[in-house]
């Protein structure tokens, strides 16, 4: 664990001419770090996503949150309780401008003199863990995490043959807005593309679990999530399995 970090926001040029703002953790000691690509929710890089942001930089990245509504609703930060006002900026979404959006990202970790540029992996939450899947199957990442990414099974199922690292996706089996069926077809998509995945159904979890600012706050489906997730990214981005892929 890292206790001091360091936090700024930064611009960034993507390649369709855009400008982008990003919320950027670090460790405030010098060395080399892993980075991470943190994709948020529906409602913005707001400050549960900030503070995500924070807590995955005191796990020893260098962590940074891209503005995905950028061309929308620069700075946009949504309430939990007014998903109207959401939709605008979602419905406008393309998936080659997240592409854009999260590779502008990426190439902002790789040429950073604190990151590890063979070791930087990505994590999204809803909306955010949709993309997760997407920056999987378009970055050379080397690993990701996929909280309750909806619309994995109608969008991107073709991509499964291009995910370049593993994968850990999270459901809540309370979720109405992520049916069975649609967790099913991700893990077959996976599965017949030979691709490693960790699949976890958390039963008694709703969508939403993992936010502390959401009525669907789970803190055990919570802290049980966080702790697959630091095991996992220990083993694909910081040990010994990273190592044998570098190697």
């Amino acid at each position: 664990m890292t206790e001091k970090i360091a936090t700024q926001r930064v611009s960034l040029d993507v390649s369709d001419g855009t400008t982008m703002s990003a919320y950027v953790a670090r460790p405030a000691e010098e060395g080399k770090f892993p980075g991470m690509l943190v994709l948020q929710e529906a409602f913005g890089v707001n400050a549960h996503i900030r503070a995500v942001t924070e807590r995955i930089a005191r796990e020893g990245f260098v962590a940074i949150a891209p503005e995905l509504f950028h061309r929308t609703g620069a700075g946009f930060e949504g309430r939990y309780d007014d998903f109207p006002a959401v939709m605008p900026h979602m419905q406008a979404l393309t998936e080659q401008g997240q592409i854009a959006d999260m590779r502008a990202a990426y190439d902002w970790l790789r040429t950073h003199d604190q990151v590890a540029a063979d070791r930087i992996a990505s994590i999204g939450f809803c909306m955010g863990g949709r993309a997760s899947f997407l920056a999987d199957a378009t970055l050379p990442l080397q690993a990701s995490v996929s909280f309750y990414g909806g619309g994995i099974a109608q969008q991107y199922l073709h991509h499964a043959p291009n995910m370049h690292a593993p994968i850990l996706l999270f459901w809540g089996g309370l979720d109405k807005h992520i049916l069975a069926e649609h967790r099913h077809a991700v893990v077959e998509a996976l599965t017949k593309a030979e691709k490693q995945f960790v699949n976890v159904l958390v039963s008694y979890a709703d969508h939403g679990f993992f936010c502390d600012a959401r009525a669907s706050y789970n803190a055990a489906a919570a802290g049980l999530a966080w702790a697959l997730t630091r095991q996992f990214l220990d083993t694909y981005v910081k040990g010994s399995a990273a190592k044998a892929s570098a190697g």
